[in-house]
């Protein structure tokens, strides 16, 4: 399977999330996580950390990455290994292809017309409500 990774950052405030406005596909012109591709032969933590610098600039020392959940989609032959922080201070967002924002959890991450997923994201920050105490530890 090919393996690639998400990474959901929360704010400081622990109320908004980061994310991207897709510039290709899949989901071009969605509102997604950031992430990418786990090069072979790469630790999977590795890769997340990566890509999370590449497309926004926050480094290691500005979160603390656990990994959550994976989904394996067999039909297509894709891993998609989920991470989640919150993060430890102030960052500047430096956006490598995709346009980033910072967007309110109270948004309805199941709109099909906005949000990429089909309603996968609400479920992802659904287990990270059920685990917030033990995840984001800073």
């Amino acid at each position: 399977m090919k393996k690639v990774n998400i990474v959901i950052v929360y704010h400081r405030d622990g109320k908004r999330l980061l994310m991207c406005k897709r510039a290709k596909e899949p989901f071009r012109g969605m509102i997604n996580f950031v992430g990418g591709k786990v090069e072979p032969g790469e630790n999977i933590e590795d890769a997340a950390y990566r890509e999370l610098l590449e497309e926004t600039g926050i480094g290691r020392e500005d979160i603390r990455l656990t990994h959550l959940m994976n989904f394996q989609y067999f039909m297509s032959g894709n891993e998609l290994e989920v991470y989640v922080g919150r993060l430890r201070r102030e960052v500047e967002l430096i956006e490598e292809v995709n346009s980033l924002m910072w967007v309110d959890r109270t948004e309805n991450f199941c709109d099909m017309s906005r949000f990429a997923g089909e309603c996968n994201i609400e479920h992802m920050l659904q287990q990270v409500d059920i685990y917030w105490d033990r995840l984001m530890k800073i």
